[in-house]
């Protein structure tokens, strides 16, 4: 994770945006006073961590995402084809 100081930032916010949501990599911004300091990410990013969040904190998903690993590395699923769905014109 790159940093860079607060006036280098706002001197090329619009470089750093693009370079946060290009790389998917968070900026941190450090201030005189730490703290101060700020973490800029794209908002893909900010989204992927708060439903990663939600998830993780939702105790019956978790469950069912832990079975299902268990399942999985026991070899005790089944595989399908997938369907194809026609559109309609």
């Amino acid at each position: 994770m790159e940093a860079v100081a607060y006036s280098n930032f706002r001197q090329n916010l619009k470089q750093y945006m693009k370079q946060v949501n290009e790389d998917a990599d968070a900026l941190i911004v450090t201030a005189k006073d730490a703290e101060d300091t700020v973490v800029v990410l794209s908002k893909r990013e900010y989204d992927s961590l708060q439903e990663s969040l939600r998830i993780l904190s939702n105790s019956y998903l978790m469950e069912k995402i832990r079975r299902g690993d268990t399942q999985f590395r026991k070899k005790q699923f089944q595989t399908h084809d997938l369907l194809e769905v026609k559109e309609d014109d």
